[in-house]
């Protein structure tokens, strides 16, 4: 997947989790878990987006571990819409499979990047170990 491509994507990501949120009820729980989920969707296109200019392959992991901070939060407040009643799931199935694939290619992208950059490292994630 292409830069552009992907800056697409997380775009579209953010427009549909907008009109999902102006629908969500008028509820306590509505408004604040709308409001987070507002907040880390956006985000996550945003962060992409200065994650393609990063001065350096650091600075462009750490900006893309950002962008899968954001995604997965988003994950979050997606399954707590459900789990809450606010929202039936099969209304969120499509966008939380989205948010997941994201998130994948993200976390490959981290992966690439921080082989490339020490190529004789063997990098494995903390949270599988």
């Amino acid at each position: 997947m292409t830069q552009a491509e992907m800056k697409r994507r997380t775009k579209q990501f953010a427009l549909r989790v907008m009109n999902l949120v102006e629908g969500l009820p008028e509820t306590n729980a509505g408004r604040v878990i709308g409001r987070q989920l507002l907040r880390s969707a956006t985000s996550v296109g945003a962060n992409y987006r200065a994650a393609c200019r990063a001065k350096s392959t650091a600075d462009f992991i750490a900006k893309l571990a950002i962008v899968e901070e954001e995604a997965d939060e988003s994950m979050y407040w997606m399954e707590l819409l459900i789990e809450s009643g606010q929202v039936k799931e099969n209304l969120l199935t499509d966008l939380l499979d989205e948010c997941i694939q994201i998130v994948s290619i993200v976390v490959s992208s981290i992966k690439t990047s921080k082989q490339r950059r020490d190529p004789k490292s063997q990098f494995t994630n903390p949270k599988s170990v």
